[in-house]
């Protein structure tokens, strides 16, 4: 048996694990491994791959990114504007099936996030046996409850926020952190709470900009001269303006950004008070893995095999309840798992004074 794997769409910490996970399982059963390099672009013939052993993959869990490479470009893109589904022309896929018929490979291991799992389950319905791994530092992937590199991400927000405390009490400024997040907020509402942000801007609850300067003089008034604010990239005001950073005119999403620096502009212009702005982009997508995105890639990589050996092709690694299983890919892609703005997360939060700049700060 020869299986492949490939990593598409944007990089994280984690991919590394996945790979190791998968590769050491197929040792086991005595299979060989093809790793695709730049996703679904080393499929296109003669292939652009390289042999997968234990050997090569020794080490490397503690890697940021992927030794396959990856991208969000190019002939398999399925995402357009704003997550509207485009179809991979038939000819690319046939010349990527062209690919793994010539190299014998009997299963496809997909790792990737709700656009790359699109492409994987039209491959997978024009014939090519898929699994796939969910990826998206996000957490935004409805049928699992979590994916490896979000708590990579968080972790590395929390560390910023950290940094940021001291500068701001020192000079009693408010400091607005822009923190990814384009449909979903979790990175900023895990980020923000686990850091002692002051207030969160999500993309799920549409905010107010006075709202948000009433809670900063608020806390003026109060004694607390300085205030974190945490904004994710996608976080709406409430006409329902999304800032753009960049219109993408041909496939793929429109680059989001700048959030960050216009409420801080606004916090200024509305408090009086001294305002910078940070953006970390993607710092959150580099560096080494936490403990717990390592396991969890891990255990992704080890059920891919797994499902592969049942044939239960068509269907997604998924983590539910503490244990890892898997759901069909169909029922997966275009669901996206959002913030509820009446959950007990955000409820705990508002209970101890956060603002999520959709109504007025309590006195």
């Amino acid at each position: 048996m020869r299986i492949g794997i490939l990593n598409s769409g944007g990089d994280c910490p984690g991919l590394n694990a996945v790979i190791h996970g998968a590769v050491g399982a197929a040792h086991t059963l005595g299979w060989e491994v093809v790793g695709f390099r730049d996703g679904f672009e080393g499929l296109l013939p003669p292939g652009d791959y390289m042999m997968l052993d234990p050997s090569r993959t020794i080490g490397i869990m503690k890697l940021g990114g992927t030794i396959l490479g990856t991208t969000n470009k190019g002939h398999f893109v399925a995402k357009v504007g704003e997550g509207n589904v485009s179809e991979v022309p038939k000819e690319i896929v046939d010349r990527a099936k062209t690919t793994l018929k010539h190299l014998e490979i009997g299963a496809l291991i997909v790792v990737g996030g709700d656009g790359s799992l699109t492409t994987g389950l039209q491959l997978y319905r024009m014939g090519v046996p898929v699994i796939g791994v969910p990826k998206t530092i996000d957490n935004d992937i409805q049928a699992t409850a979590m994916s490896f590199g979000f708590d990579s991400a968080v972790a590395t927000v929390v560390d910023a926020l950290d940094r940021l405390h001291t500068t701001a009490e020192s000079h009693k400024r408010v400091i607005v952190l822009e923190v990814m997040g384009r449909h979903a907020g979790w990175i900023a509402l895990y980020g923000g709470m686990a850091g002692g942000a002051d207030v969160i801007l999500l993309p799920e609850i549409p905010f107010n900009m006075e709202h948000v300067a009433s809670a900063i003089r608020q806390r003026d008034a109060r004694g607390m001269h300085s205030t974190l604010v945490v904004v994710a990239e996608g976080a709406r005001m409430e006409s329902g303006e999304l800032l753009k950073k960049e219109k993408i005119s041909s496939k793929g999403e429109d680059r989001l950004g700048g959030i960050g620096e216009y409420v801080a502009k606004r916090i200024e212009e509305l408090t009086n008070k001294e305002t910078r702005s940070c953006t970390l982009g993607h710092l959150q997508r580099g560096g080494s893995p936490t403990a717990l995105d390592r396991i969890l890639g891990v255990r992704f990589g080890a059920m891919a095999v797994s499902l592969i050996e049942q044939g239960k092709f068509g269907r997604m690694v998924s983590y539910q309840q503490y244990q890892v299983g898997d759901v069909s890919i169909e029922e997966a892609v275009n669901q996206l798992r959002t913030v509820q703005p009446d959950s007990e997360i955000v409820r705990a939060g508002r209970s101890i004074g956060i603002c999520f700049g959709d109504a007025p700060p309590m006195n």
